[in-house]
Order: C-alpha cells, then sequence, then structure tokens
C-alpha cells in the first residue's frame, strides 16, 4: 500500500484473497476527499461488481481518521454547478440510485476511527455492516456549513434510529461517539482501534466463504425490503429462491452437508 499519497489523496486498492480492501489514503488532511479520492472511490466500488473473483468490499482509511468529509474548497465548485464528482456510469459509492449511476450488489464491510464526519457518516450508512473503534466522533454537520446533507444522511439516520434521534444530530451539527452510534444502530460493533481492521476483515471473511449468489440475492432482498416495503420485497421470494436452488452452488451446499465439510462455492 502506498505511504506517501497523491496531494490531492488517493484510494489504494489491495485484494485479499475474494475480499477487495478499499482504502482511503491522505491522512494528512485528515482523510479529506477531493474530486479526484471522490473519482477513485466510485472505480474501486465499480471494481468490486465487476470483478467475478471478488465476494466482498471493506472500505477503510489510513492513519488515525476515516474522514473529515468534503474537502470543500476542491468539493465546492462541483457542488455550485450541480456536477457530481463519480462519473456516470460508475457504481454510486453512496448507493442512493440515482440515475445514470450503478448500484452496488456486493456486500461492503467499513471500518471507522477517529474523526467520521459528514460524508464518512453517509458512506458506512450506505455500506452494509460498520466496524467502529471506540475512538470515534461522529457529526453530520452539514448545517453548520450552510448545506444540507444529500449523500443520505437524511434518510438513512431516520430510518436506523427514527425521526427525532435523526434531527438531534442532522440539526445541531453536534459530535458524538461510538457509544451513541451503537445505540441508534449506526454502526453494529464497537471494538479497540486497534483491533478494528482486523475485525471488519474477520466478518468479511465469514461473509466470503458462503454462497455469492446467495449473499447477493439476500443483500437484495433486504434493500429492496427497506426501500420499497416488505409486501413488495416478498414478491420476490419465490422467483429468486426456484433461481438459487437450481444453481450449482446450492448443489454444493447439499453435498458440504451431506459429506460434513465446507462447501466449496464457486459462484456459479
Amino acid at each position: 500500500m502506498n505511504t506517501t499519497p497523491h496531494p490531492e489523496g488517493q484510494i489504494d486498492c489491495t485484494v485479499h484473497g475474494a475480499i477487495l480492501q478499499i482504502c482511503i489514503n491522505r491522512p494528512a488532511k485528515r482523510n479529506g476527499f477531493t474530486p479526484k479520492m471522490y473519482r477513485e472511490l466510485g472505480e474501486a466500488y465499480t471494481r468490486l461488481d465487476d470483478d467475478p473473483a471478488l465476494r466482498v468490499g471493506v472500505l477503510c482509511a489510513a492513519g488515525d481518521h476515516f474522514t473529515a468529509g468534503l474537502d470543500l474548497p476542491t468539493i465546492a465548485p462541483l457542488m455550485q454547478r450541480g456536477e457530481k464528482a463519480v462519473p456516470l456510469g460508475l457504481v454510486d459509492p453512496l448507493n442512493l440510485g440515482m440515475e445514470g449511476y450503478r448500484r452496488r450488489t456486493k456486500p461492503m464491510v467499513v471500518a471507522v476511527q477517529g474523526i467520521t464526519y459528514t460524508l464518512g457518516i453517509e458512506l458506512m450508512l450506505a455500506a452494509d455492516i460498520v466496524v467502529a473503534a471506540d475512538d470515534c466522533r461522529f457529526s453530520q454537520l452539514e448545517v453548520q456549513r450552510g448545506i444540507m446533507a444529500t449523500g443520505g444522511a437524511t434518510l438513512r439516520m431516520t430510518e436506523r434510529a427514527g425521526m427525532g434521534n435523526a434531527l438531534l444530530h442532522l440539526l445541531t451539527a453536534d459530535v458524538f461517539d461510538s457509544a451513541e452510534a451503537l445505540r441508534l444502530n449506526f454502526v453494529q460493533k464497537v471494538v479497540p482501534a486497534v483491533g478494528l481492521l482486523a475485525e471488519a476483515m474477520r466478518i468479511a471473511e465469514m461473509i466470503a466463504a458462503q454462497a455469492p449468489l446467495a449473499v447477493v440475492a439476500t443483500r437484495q432482498n433486504v434493500l429492496k425490503g427497506v426501500e420499497e416495503g416488505p409486501l413488495v420485497a416478498m414478491h420476490d421470494f419465490i422467483s429468486v429462491q426456484k433461481t438459487l436452488s437450481n444453481s450449482e452452488d446450492a448443489a454444493e451446499g447439499v453435498r458440504s452437508f451431506v459429506e460434513k465439510r465446507a462447501a466449496r462455492f464457486t459462484g456459479h
């Protein structure tokens, strides 16, 4: 991994078996996101989805902090023109379903530490499983800068924590800790900072060991239930299960059960 990042920051990718580790790398600026970094993040997410050998992503950050958020002096001109840093046609790291962008299909685990502000919160809420270090400081402070959170925080904070809890943090721009983030279901685990990445990788490895088609289908059904409602998601049960049960991996799942061994899934 590059230890001397570009002045405008960079996104480093490392492959660990079936896991793509995606590292935000601009520690000298608390990993503040420039347009270059945002574009590279979209490219990394797209790589995860497009490479059949990859099954899970792990998003992490170099240094003591996850990210202080957007580097406003470099990002503001794009915002003023109504432009996006991630090119159309790529996977949107915020997974908002905006026109012209792809939605991620494979699971993403996020490891956050230290300062995790604005975009940092929105990236972790857009992922699937979040492991937080016990030294985290969270803040969704857009109102303090005269703008609104438009990366999903208004939607996902409310969905996870309820309107009152979401507005408490969205409207005050306060700083809250890992215990509060856990209470509000913004993160799933809080661990000592020294073991943060190891825990995120452990979870990713467990996911990567499962049947890939079943993992993707399960994740998509959960997401559909959240976004479109349980009744809509329920209508996919029979058709999806029929497809999965006729896959090679389902046959391998039965064989491994009968033979009392670990399954060897191929994603087919």
